[in-house]
């Protein structure tokens, strides 16, 4: 497997990644994934496989760059008033994205595409940098809130685990618990 680092290009470089990230998802939402390959992948991209190759090495270190670039979100949270509020919302939406058919493929793809770990850590970079724009967002409001990695401790790393691991009966309100248990006992935000 490449261990080549993939950053993100500027120039015919990324016009490059951009026209193989969008042959590939248009690939597989046309024939699947049993069907793809890389010299299809080139061809519908307008590149040489050998193009592919030279920067992916690999169909699934190429499935795993698209994956994490799929998961990497569109917008900030919302912002619904209040911290509580603003956790809630972003761990339903999480949840719900993660656990769809597409999230656990662009999941699983991340990982399988990824020895050492590098596109793990960049999907647990884009979860924390949602957490942290609620969490600047409570403080401008005066709101006293828990650090990132508790955050990211107490709700995310429990929902991955239940995503991978364990997905039966995943849904909003096992969110919502996450995020009372993250308030339980913080004075006025307890239940």
């Amino acid at each position: 497997m490449s261990t080549r680092q993939r950053v993100r290009p500027g120039g015919r470089s990324a016009r490059v990644q951009a026209s193989v990230h969008t042959a590939v998802r248009e690939l597989l939402e046309e024939g699947g994934r049993e069907a793809l390959t890389v010299p299809l992948v080139a061809q519908r991209a307008g590149v040489t496989p050998s193009t592919v190759y030279r920067r992916w090495g690999t169909l699934q270190e190429l499935l795993s760059d698209v994956a994490v670039e799929r998961l990497r979100p569109d917008t900030a949270p919302e912002d619904h008033g209040d911290l509580r509020s603003d956790l809630t919302a972003w761990a339903e939406q999480f949840l719900d994205e993660m656990t769809s058919a597409s999230g656990r493929a662009y999941i699983r793809d991340a990982l399988l595409g990824d020895p050492d770990g590098d596109n793990a850590g960049q999907c647990s970079a884009y979860a924390a940098e949602q957490i942290n724009v609620i969490l600047a967002r409570a403080a401008d409001r005066g709101e006293h809130g828990p650090d990132v990695e508790t955050v990211m401790d107490r709700i995310v790393a429990p929902m991955m685990y239940r995503i991978l691991f364990r997905p039966a009966g995943l849904h909003a309100a096992y969110a919502r618990r996450l995020v009372t248990g993250l308030f339980a006992g913080r004075g006025k935000d307890e239940q």
